[in-house]
Formats: C-alpha cells, sequence, structure tokens
C-alpha cells in the first residue's frame, strides 16, 4: 500500500481540530475527512466516523494493523506541518498535495 496523494485542508476556527486530511492510496482509493487532533500528548489522527443507533461514534474505514495506522498517521501528520509552515510564510491556507 502507497498513499499517493495527501490534500490537507487547515480549519480556521480555535479548538483542538486542526484539519481535515483526505488520502489516495495507490491511485486509487481514496479516504476523506480524517482529522488532525491536538491532544495532552500531540498531534494524532481521527479515522471519519459517524454516530451508530445508540450514540457513540465508530470508524467508517480504519487500518486493520498498527503498522498501518502508523504509516499514515505519519505521513498525515508530516503534510500538516508542511501545510502549517507554509501559513506560516505566507498568511495563506491552501491545500498540499
Amino acid at each position: 500500500m502507497k498513499i499517493t496523494d495527501v490534500r490537507v485542508r487547515k480549519v480556521a476556527k480555535e479548538g483542538k481540530m486542526k484539519a481535515v486530511v483526505s488520502i489516495t492510496i495507490d491511485d486509487e482509493f481514496v479516504v476523506h475527512d480524517i482529522k488532525v487532533i491536538e491532544g495532552e500528548k500531540g498531534l494524532f489522527i481521527a479515522m471519519p466516523s459517524r454516530k451508530a443507533s445508540d450514540g457513540k461514534y465508530r470508524d467508517i474505514a480504519h487500518p486493520i494493523s498498527s503498522g498501518t495506522r502508523e504509516k499514515i498517521q505519519g505521513i498525515i501528520l508530516q503534510q500538516y506541518e508542511i501545510a502549517a509552515a507554509q501559513e506560516e510564510e505566507t498568511g495563506e491556507s491552501e491545500d498540499i498535495l
């Protein structure tokens, strides 16, 4: 599995959610609405989810292994940091590929 595209959309409002990300896998499969969240221990990703009838949120799509999750998270957070640095330099927010 290779992540072939990452699009970061920074969130302008204050709060724990810092960005919403879409990734493309092997130029064939896209996962939208991955969130970059600021937690007590730093940034992490939350996979797309929806509210179930019992009121709990459940992931719609997610990696099976922790290694795959770490790989996806590493790439996303790297691209988020690039987007944040570019925004500081230019004062503009834009999608990063």
